[in-house]
């Protein structure tokens, strides 16, 4: 029997949605496999496979496969003031939007705004330091996610690297011996936050006010990006689970010249890398050859300028992760019972996205017998749960509630049937 024709078979498929490019190559495959009745399953995965939202019901509210930081921006399709003076009518800068406004929020002179926060670090020395020395302690060669490494994105600068202390104990003794050095040549002294793990014991490390009145400038990498260490915009202030976090502005107090910080963290917005500090070294980065690399477009800096006038109004609401991670849990148990689905249960909730290591905020959500991810995954929208010792979670904390009523209907859904 002669197989239909590649275009027939593409046709039949509209229903899935994608372009017919897509179903095209769906049905040339499924044509090539003998197989025509795997044309639909295979077309189907295509448009499953592509950038959609998720229910994220893990407990992990930074959570890097899904995005990060949930943060709602919308733009109309029109032209923007991207980079023109509306005053003058000349050509302006794109650093004012967002970046600058992160600048007044956490007290500092400027501030410049990159693609992510290696995209930052990686600037930040290339402008500031290639050639020359940059001083960091051993127990602050990090490793992020991916198996990038503080090293390699130094090498990569240009900037060489000159370690001191060790591995759980650096003083700023270390510190003055590398830069008392004949032929050190140091242009800057970095600090790295370990917001992915953390060294306990006998330890000691030399804060940034120890190393701020060595000579070079200090330029700190925060990464997680807390802004402020009293949370204005928290009518509650901080939360206990943030005691030990160090925050932008407190460090900018402290003597560091640069701060350096992921926009998709604890700042709760778009995923971009931010650098605030002094005018004068935060000018030397924007005038180096790698920024028109490294510089975000205008969606990034709308969402990021959204993100800091919600900060500069003092208004945590207006930011989805402070929204979540700030609900009480009785209020989590209350939308848990409401489901009524699973059995309702105490859990704990983490930050994720290479923070606050070892740090767990109390939750609550649903949970039932079995391993039922595949199942959740499987549905529209997909549902991304958590399974421990066979048995499957929903943490309400990282579920918006608008979307209780979808996760009610998903988890009825996934547990019709024994796993």
């Amino acid at each position: 029997m002669r197989p239909p024709s590649v275009d027939t078979l593409a046709r039949s498929l509209a229903d899935v949605g994608l372009p017919h490019p897509l179903l095209v190559d769906a049905a040339r495959a499924a044509i090539a496999a003998d197989d025509l009745a795997s044309a639909r399953a295979r077309a189907e995965a295509t448009a499953r496979a592509l950038l959609g939202p998720v229910l994220n019901a893990t407990g992990v509210l930074l959570h890097t496969n899904l995005g990060r930081a949930p943060f709602p921006f919308a733009a109309p399709a029109t032209y923007t003031n991207l980079e023109l003076d509306l005053g003058s009518g000349r050509r302006g800068s794109r650093r004012g939007h967002g970046g600058g406004l992160l600048a007044r929020a956490c007290g500092a002179e400027a501030a410049l705004v990159v693609n992510n926060g290696a995209g930052a670090v990686l600037l930040v020395l290339a402008a500031l330091a290639r050639g020359r020395g940059v001083v960091v302690s051993r127990g602050e060669l990090v490793e992020i996610g991916g198996g990038f490494r503080v090293p390699d994105v130094m090498a990569e600068s240009g900037a060489r690297l000159v370690e001191v202390g060790t591995t759980n104990r650096t003083r700023r003794a270390d510190y003055e011996r590398a830069l008392a050095a004949p032929e050190a040549d140091i242009a800057l002294v970095l600090k790295v936050h370990r917001s992915n793990y953390r060294i306990t014991g006998f330890t000691e490390d030399a804060t940034v006010a120890e190393v701020a009145g060595l000579g070079p400038p200090v330029a700190v990498d925060l990464g997680s990006g807390l802004l402020d260490a009293g949370c204005g915009w928290l009518r509650g202030g901080p939360p206990a689970w943030l005691r030990d976090e160090p925050a932008v502005r407190q460090t900018i107090d402290a003597g560091a010249a640069l701060v350096v910080f992921s926009g998709d963290k604890l700042l709760g917005g778009p995923q971009a890398g931010v650098i605030v500090g002094r005018a004068d070294l935060v000018d030397g980065c924007a005038r180096h050859p790698l920024y028109r690399a490294l510089r975000p477009g205008g969606l990034v800096l709308g969402a990021l300028q959204q993100c800091a006038l919600a900060y500069l109004r003092r208004d945590g609401t207006a930011v989805p992760f402070w929204r979540m991670a700030t609900a009480p849990v009785e209020e989590l148990r209350q939308r848990a019972r409401s489901l009524g689905v699973g059995r309702v249960l105490d859990c704990t909730s983490v930050t994720g996205g290479g923070t606050l290591p070892g740090v767990e905020i109390p939750s609550a959500g649903v949970a039932f017998d079995g391993d039922r991810a595949a199942a959740l995954r499987a549905l529209d929208p997909p549902v991304i749960a958590r399974v421990d010792h066979g048995i499957t979670t929903c943490d309400l904390r990282t579920v918006d509630p608008a979307d209780d009523a979808a996760l009610a209907l998903a988890l009825r859904t996934a547990t019709a049937s024994p796993c």
